[in-house]
């Protein structure tokens, strides 16, 4: 019986496995699951006082924005660590494998650039808020407390990119 991956054409599931994981997965899942459930904790919390009192809590909006955007860069680094990211599989599964390799490189090395972009504006981004002392509108917290989150969970992700890319491009480049 031949593997389906020999064949040229055939159709095949994308590998998500996570044998070449150090760090688990299941950090990045239970952090995005609370930051979810804070928001929904949150939201709640304001619709029942503003229906209740006529009174709206000053902070939903400020917390439930910083936890979407960390909701959103924990769960980009859990796709990439299970190879569940976005990409057009139609046209990638029906490639040779030399072509699938090489796209395979590309993505790796188009992400890594776009993240550690990410990493250093993020981080020129906090420093400067925290240099000046900015404060939120809403709460008047330090504003570098939200966006430092930016450049950190960058760097997760370029980390479970490069860790994709050493399992599928390097250690076991046949398993395209």
């Amino acid at each position: 019986m031949s593997d389906e991956r020999d064949i040229p054409y055939a159709p095949q599931s994308p590998d998500t496995g996570t044998d070449h994981v150090i760090v688990p997965v299941k950090i990045e899942e239970a952090l995005g699951a609370a930051a979810m459930a804070l928001i929904c904790l949150i939201s709640f919390g304001n619709v029942l006082t503003r229906y209740f009192t006529n009174i709206s809590f000053a902070f939903t909006e400020e917390f439930s924005v910083v936890l979407l955007a960390f909701m959103t860069f924990v769960g980009a680094s859990a796709a990439f660590a299970s190879n569940e990211h976005i990409r057009i599989t139609f046209f990638l599964q029906r490639m040779p494998r030399p072509l699938r390799w090489l796209c395979e490189a590309i993505t790796v090395v188009v992400t890594t650039i776009l993240f550690a972009m990410i990493v250093y504006y993020g981080a020129q981004v906090t420093y400067d808020e925290w240099f000046w002392g900015e404060t939120s509108a809403g709460m008047g917290n330090p504003v570098w407390l939200y966006t430092i989150w930016l450049p950190i969970l960058s760097i997760a992700i370029i980390l479970r990119v490069l860790g994709r890319a050493y399992a599928r491009l390097i250690r076991r480049p046949g398993s395209m």
